[in-house]
């Protein structure tokens, strides 16, 4: 192991570091604010609204990730359309892209793992509220969303992590995250083993963090009902 040299490419890593959390917080924020009301609209009545939220999360869940960035920053260049359009200037960029192809690829597993949560609401929770009078929209803003919200946690926390590792395909359009950074080092060291080993050991630190956060806001948000159940 060329410790030294791993030593000297730290501030490399740290900076493919930082980049991989601003994609993974934006690809979350994005995609978790799309979700919300996808999941809602999953569980509808009417077909014609529930359907085409079906479609969008089987056509996003059915194609890997890697296809639905490629589309996304390659595919759609060729189009003169598109490059004569108002959004080539973002959809020309590398980092736009990427953070769209993830926010899409986590809002259609977000919305159904929110999906299944609204199906798991107890169904006296909901009767209590309607005894009180509650119409349909405060019974979902002050009931339904907020226990199903903290129903998904855990399944929520393995989609977070899942998209973590997902941000690694971010190098092969040009970014410089951390396995990209990984990639620049084993392009100048030719160290292959310590260069993506030094990427796994920050993986594995971001994920524990991770994991911990979930960890704790599921003893605070949902182990009391599950206690009061």
């Amino acid at each position: 192991m060329q410790w030294a040299t791993i030593a000297e490419a730290l501030p490399q890593y740290a900076a493919g570091a930082w980049l991989t959390l601003q994609l993974l917080v934006a690809a979350l924020l994005l995609g978790g604010l799309m979700a919300v009301p996808l999941a809602v609209a999953r569980g509808a009545r009417s077909r014609w609204v529930r359907g085409p939220v079906w479609c969008f999360t089987y056509a996003v869940r059915g194609t890997p990730l890697l296809v639905q960035l490629f589309l996304l920053y390659y595919g759609l260049a060729q189009f003169e359309a598109v490059r004569e359009s108002i959004f080539w200037p973002w959809l020309r960029s590398a980092s736009f892209c990427a953070v769209l192809a993830f926010a899409i690829n986590t809002c259609a597993y977000t919305t159904e793992i929110f999906h299944g949560a609204l199906r798991a609401v107890p169904a006296g929770e909901i009767e209590a509220g309607r005894a009180l009078g509650m119409s349909r929209w405060v019974l979902l803003r002050r009931i339904v969303l907020p226990s199903a919200l903290r129903r998904a946690l855990p399944a929520y926390g393995n989609e977070v992590v899942l998209m973590l590792h997902g941000t690694a395909l971010a190098s092969v359009v040009t970014l410089a995250e951390l396995t990209g950074a990984a990639r620049e080092f084993n392009n100048v060291h030719y160290l292959p083993f310590e260069a993506f080993l030094t990427a796994a050991v920050f993986y594995l630190l971001i994920t524990g963090v991770l994991v911990a956060l979930f960890h704790a806001a599921e003893r605070r948000w949902l182990h009391p009902m599950q206690r009061n159940a």
